[in-house]
């Protein structure tokens, strides 16, 4: 079978594909990040079983060269055949120019890339056909173009993987398929955060080399073009190979079994796993997870929260004293980990001024983040419900009118709005916020002169710092209070900010650069707000959307959810409250302080209430988990459940502000804990889906 010979280029590709692959889990292997060791076991694992799904993955996914190779032929360009297909095509192009296609159906720009594509195969056939002394040269640069591009795919997916663990500790997962979505916003984040221009250079260099050699070593494939017998055979064999990868890949899939999690997103193909992610965007609960009974898992939650009546999570939250009306000004924290605080051990001082306002807050010191993106933490915020698996519902259709903190305080007569110095439009957030009744206040809204410094993610946290101020002042004289959600967007790669406002120099492009500037920010944000009539009756909380990096050992590791929450009241001194919470439970706190009296949908609860359990919820968009009394359960996909044991690690910090736990894995499950697991999440799941958690 020509094609599977070694001058064939269709080989040639394939032995790319799995050399670029076995070097890329080499150097994740020996990544910083890739924080485990590995037993000899899991080694063959990820490199034999990795080499047999790389190699089915490229067959299965390489259909489109195949084709191309398949029809590389000299006999189409005969009399009268080679006339023949040049007319239709000829006619195919006046077609798409001129006529009303599909492609016009659907808009935007595919009218114009259809019209290129066949005006470009039209010339291209032409030429090989009205040209017969020229065909072998231009048939060389057209195959040293297709391999140069298929060459650049393969060199550029093993260079992009390589930043997704970078960033991320992980092959492709569901944030990879939202990178597709947001390509603008993407594009311009790498522009600003790495050398691109050595980057591309150095890409370029290696694809070229690459491409020489293929098309160098391909020469007799191109010289004597296969007949049509051999390409019968070879079409036959493909296919049957195909066929082979689609029950393969999947079932290969299934061998990632490894406790180490590591040595399973070694083992794993990136391309295979974003199509997973891809598919799987939104998971059905009942499908994919444990189940209880549904009068049974409402019975489960009811303990949780013993007001709740039937099967839904209304109840009546009643104040022992009268309701204060103070200002609520909500600020959540781009990507601030715990561990970037000095309460939390932190020896590099980049968060100076949330540590001095630490000091004069309600600290939350036991708090977890629901989630490892914005999007998750303002649902949690927002909704106050448990993380459910795929999107977020801030990414979804039925995303709209649904019983939230903002109608809360609409209910009590506030004002509103949504801070944001990016475009709301990211993310899906303009959408979400306004279905829910809040005013947006995002880029758009700002005048040129207002901007002092942007990057690709928006305006600088002082220029936001400072519209929110003038925003407020307006507020303020309207007699009504207000509510203010301010999302930061500061600390996010690239890591860009104004020159001169910190000691750690602008062009770094730093993590801690990131960190430090949003501090900075912060503080001007309260120097200016310190002077204004409202200041004083007003209640600030503030935390992070999630932390830093959401990578570890294990599926769900604590230290990568804990994040720093506080809520400041100018007229009260600082306290810590070490509770075990989540970000659920932070504005049902809040309301709690302010004695509001509501009907109340929340999952989240008031930590200071009677009937308090301690408990905390952590998930990626398929691992979803439940913290209580020292135990991590997790349940996944599939109907998996495990747990953990929650050992404290020794520190020399006080016990409140220790991060670290070792997570054991526990041999014998305790059902009754997965089993409250199952009620929070598998009733969150019903409540959504059946419309429950509407606010009328």
């Amino acid at each position: 079978m020509r094609f599977f010979e070694k001058t064939s280029p269709y080989k040639q590709l394939l032995n790319l594909s799995l050399l670029a692959s076995f070097i890329l889990r080499i150097v994740l292997l020996f990544h910083p990040i890739t924080s485990a060791s590995f037993s000899w076991g899991e080694i063959g694992k990820i490199f034999v079983l990795g080499l047999l799904s790389d190699s089915f993955v490229f067959i299965v996914g390489s259909g489109l060269i195949w084709l191309y190779l398949l029809f590389l032929s000299n006999s189409k360009y005969d009399k009268p055949w080679g006339y023949v297909i040049f007319g239709g095509l000829v006619a195919l192009l006046i077609y798409v120019s001129f006529f009303n296609t599909i492609l016009n159906e659907y808009g935007g720009v595919l009218p114009e890339i259809g019209i290129s594509f066949v005006a470009l195969k039209t010339v291209l056939f032409g030429l090989l056909l009205f040209l017969p002394q020229y065909k072998s040269k231009i048939r060389l640069v057209l195959f040293s173009i297709a391999i140069f591009i298929v060459t650049l795919v393969i060199i550029q997916n093993s260079i992009s993987e390589f930043f997704f663990w970078n960033e991320f500790g992980v092959r492709y997962n569901f944030i990879a398929v939202d990178y597709l979505v947001y390509t603008n916003e993407v594009i311009k984040n790498i522009m600003e955060s790495y050398p691109v221009v050595p980057l591309f250079s150095i890409v370029g260099l290696i694809t070229a080399f690459f491409t020489y050699r293929i098309v160098k070593k391909s020469k007799p494939f191109l010289e004597k073009l296969p007949t049509f017998k051999e390409k019968k055979q070879s079409t036959i064999g493909y296919i049957v190979l195909f066929g082979i990868g689609i029950f393969l890949i999947p079932a290969l899939a299934k061998q990632e079994t490894s406790t180490n999690v590591f040595a399973n997103e070694l083992q794993a193909n990136g391309l295979y796993r974003f199509y997973l992610a891809f598919m799987n965007s939104e998971l059905d609960y009942n499908k994919f997870y444990k189940t209880l009974p549904e009068n049974e898992a409402f019975a489960l939650l009811k303990k949780q929260i013993p007001t709740i009546s039937n099967n839904t999570t209304e109840r009546k939250i009643i104040a022992s004293n009268p309701e204060i009306k103070k200002n609520v000004v909500l600020i959540t924290i781009e990507s601030l980990s715990a561990d970037f605080m000095k309460c939390y051990g932190n020896q590099q001082n980049i968060t100076p001024f949330l540590d001095s306002l630490a000091t004069k807050s309600t600290q939350f010191s036991n708090l977890y983040a629901v989630g490892n993106r914005t999007i998750r933490g303002l649902e949690a915020v927002t909704l106050c419900l448990p993380p459910s698996p795929g999107e977020s519902i801030v990414k979804r259709k039925d995303n709209k009118n649904k019983f939230s903190t903002g109608s809360i305080f609409k209910q009590k007569g506030y004002t509103v709005k949504y801070l944001y110095g990016g475009d709301a439009y990211f993310d899906n957030m303009e959408d979400f916020f306004s279905g829910n009744g809040y005013d947006i206040v995002d880029k758009k809204t700002f005048k040129p002169e207002e901007i002092t410094f942007s990057n690709v993610w928006g305006v600088c946290d002082e220029d936001m710092a400072k519209k929110a101020i003038k925003v407020m002042n307006e507020e303020a004289k309207t007699g009504k209070p207000f509510f203010n959600h301010w999302m930061t967007v500061s600390n996010h790669r690239p890591f860009t900010y104004p020159a001169g406002k910190i000691d750690i120099p602008n062009d770094s492009k730093s993590r801690e650069g990131g960190v430090k500037y949003t501090d900075y920010a912060l503080k001007q944000f309260f120097e200016m707000a310190k002077k204004q009539s409202w200041y004083n009756n007003t209640i600030f909380v503030i935390l992070a959307d999630h932390c830093a990096s959401s990578a570890g050992k294990t599926e769900l590791p604590m230290d990568k959810y804990r994040i720093p929450a506080m809520i400041f009241d100018p007229t009260k001194s600082g306290t810590i409250n070490p509770t075990l919470m989540s970000q659920i439970d932070v504005m049902p706190t809040l309301f709690g302080i302010l004695n509001f009296n509501y009907t109340s949908k929340f999952y989240g609860q008031d930590i200071y209430a009677t009937d308090y359990k301690p408990r905390a919820f952590i998930a990626t968009y398929q691992d979803l988990g439940f913290i209580k009394d020292n135990v991590l359960t997790i349940i996944s996909p599939k109907q998996k459940a495990k747990q953990f044991d929650l050992v404290l690690q020794s520190s020399t910090l006080p016990k409140e502000f220790q991060l670290m736990y070792d997570e054991k894995s526990k041999a014998k499950l305790d059902n009754k804990l997965v089993n409250e697991t199952v009620s929070f999440y598998q009733t969150t799941s019903f409540l959504l889906k059946n419309k429950k958690y509407q606010k009328e």
